[in-house]
């Protein structure tokens, strides 16, 4: 495994836990732990709350534990998410516990961190990764600079893990999606998107229409995409949700 400079899970800074949730994690009962912190400051984000990555969290690891530990056999498994959980250096040891504990792990991210998480990769079981754009229209999504070559090197190191682990009893079961806020994507670069995703190797993508519900930034101002340019025919499957 990698090495990266690590802290205890007891220094994890969480946000919150939902108890159970099948939506997090396709096809699975999970529950959820949500961890503070984001580089990013995306302008469609759900959880606006956990971009300061100075918040101290709302609830010990120690409890998050001992709801874990009462939960064996009744979940699937448990999902680290955020924010972006790999913005925390406790998170690898949050991970190697949550094992320890019986349960299969999966994570959210945006690929923000590289270096951590190819640390965490070898013990995940499922992981969704969020590419927002071509690496070239990543700062005007983020806000943050030029954030698109972290996402593509995260990129890169899950669809190499999932390939290595294909036939082995351990496999990596991966969703690669996008979120599409017309305002800050047009189906020419979604197009060009998908056209990098697929030289890249991803099959399977996700392609989820923005929702202002829960929102930070209201209704889009542009109409909403006709997705008339997206390179079917190299994807094993495309789902629009």
């Amino acid at each position: 495994m990698p090495v990266v400079a690590g802290r205890s899970a007891a220094e994890l800074r969480i946000a919150g836990l939902s108890r159970f949730s099948t939506v997090d994690w396709p096809g699975r009962l999970v529950a959820t732990v949500f961890l503070q912190g984001c580089p990013w400051d995306c302008r469609y984000c759900h959880n606006p709350d956990l971009i300061d990555p100075r918040g101290r969290g709302s609830m010990p690891w120690e409890a998050v534990a001992a709801f874990l530990g009462e939960r064996r056999g009744l979940l699937d498994g448990v999902v680290f998410s955020g924010g972006e959980p790999t913005m925390q250096r406790a998170l690898p040891d949050a991970v190697a516990r949550t094992r320890e504990l019986g349960f299969d792990v999966g994570l959210h991210t945006g690929g923000a961190y590289p270096r951590v998480l190819d640390a965490v990769l070898p013990a995940l079981s499922w992981i969704g990764l969020d590419v927002k754009a071509g690496a070239d229209d990543y700062a005007r999504v983020t806000g943050r600079g030029p954030s698109g070559r972290a996402a593509l090197r995260s990129l890169d190191l899950v669809l190499a893990a999932q390939r290595e682990r294909a036939a082995s009893r351990h496999p990596l079961d991966v969703e690669v999606r996008t979120t599409v806020h017309p305002d800050l994507i047009d189906d020419t670069r979604l197009g060009d998107l998908g056209e990098l995703l697929a030289d890249r190797g991803v099959r399977r993508w996700a392609i989820q229409r923005f929702r202002a519900t829960g929102s930070r930034c209201g209704e889009p101002e542009s109409p909403p995409l006709r997705l008339d340019r997206l390179p079917r025919e190299r994807f094993e499957r495309i789902e629009v949700r």
